[in-house]
């Protein structure tokens, strides 16, 4: 752990963006051991990882960004038009890669512009794409942000929420007559985006420091928008709305916890 801190900003971000990424596959593990849960526990999981995403949103990026564009512009309305602002460029970006890149969920079939020359599984796999490359970036700019202090809760909330993601994904796959070992292997191979754009983010904001609230607010639209847009939909598809809001109030709590404990 004392070797971390000694790393550069770059370099945490690249690390801990690739060990939140890693965590799919370690969700994803049951599915070689022929030992799935249930529909309910699924979405229960899902409805985990969508709080844990939701209070990194808030704790671990919109509040910094908003104190960090007090620092550098004071007091009154402009901190808190740029961190909203930067929200909505997040959200409406990802909502941009949804319409021009064709990729498709299980839940609600394809998606962006026609690609019948892509297979199923390509489209899927570019739909989490999508979905992952914002929870690498938050990581990314919030290591780039403060450090390891600032970038461990979130790589480790991030990390958090991407077991039970990698093991709705190898479920997926398997529902779709792919093998054990295939499924596994595709809901590990989603979650590399994640060390790119960590990487990319926390370069970003190491060599531009007047771009450090707008990549953190930046980085929570494009969560939020993930959350609201398939993360939410998918856990209440099923009528387990009940047990998946329970999921998100204790995904939500624990990363709270996470973040003032090691923040």
């Amino acid at each position: 752990m004392e070797a971390l801190t000694t790393l550069s900003p770059i370099a945490l971000g690249f690390y801990g963006s690739l060990a939140a990424g890693l965590m799919t596959s370690v969700g994803a593990v049951p599915v070689l051991f022929g030992s799935t849960p249930s529909r309910k526990w699924r979405d229960i999981y899902l409805g985990f990882a969508a709080g844990v995403m939701l209070a990194a949103s808030f704790f671990s990026l919109i509040i910094p960004a908003l104190d960090v564009a007090e620092i550098r512009y004071g007091d009154g309305a402009i901190p808190a038009l740029i961190v909203c602002v930067a929200i909505l460029l997040g959200m409406g970006a990802v909502a941009i890669m949804n319409e021009v890149i064709p990729h498709e969920h299980f839940s609600s079939g394809r998606e962006g512009p026609e690609a019948a020359s892509l297979r199923r599984v390509w489209l899927f796999i570019i739909a989490i794409t999508i979905h992952n490359a914002p929870e690498g970036l938050a990581v990314g700019v919030a290591f780039g942000a403060d450090g390891f202090a600032g970038g461990f809760p979130v790589a480790l909330g991030i990390g958090l929420q991407n077991a039970p993601e990698g093991l709705a994904v190898a479920v997926a796959l398997l529902g779709e007559r792919y093998s054990a070992k295939r499924a596994f292997s595709i809901a590990a191979l989603t979650g590399l985006v994640e060390p790119v754009t960590g990487f990319l983010g926390a370069a970003v904001i190491v060599v531009a420091q007047p771009l450090l609230p707008w990549g953190l607010a930046f980085a929570a639209g494009a969560m939020l928008y993930v959350i609201s847009h398939e993360i939410i939909p998918e856990t209440h598809r099923s009528g387990h709305q009940k047990q998946a809001t329970t999921g998100l109030a204790i995904g939500l709590v624990v990363m709270l916890f996470l973040d003032v404990w090691l923040g």
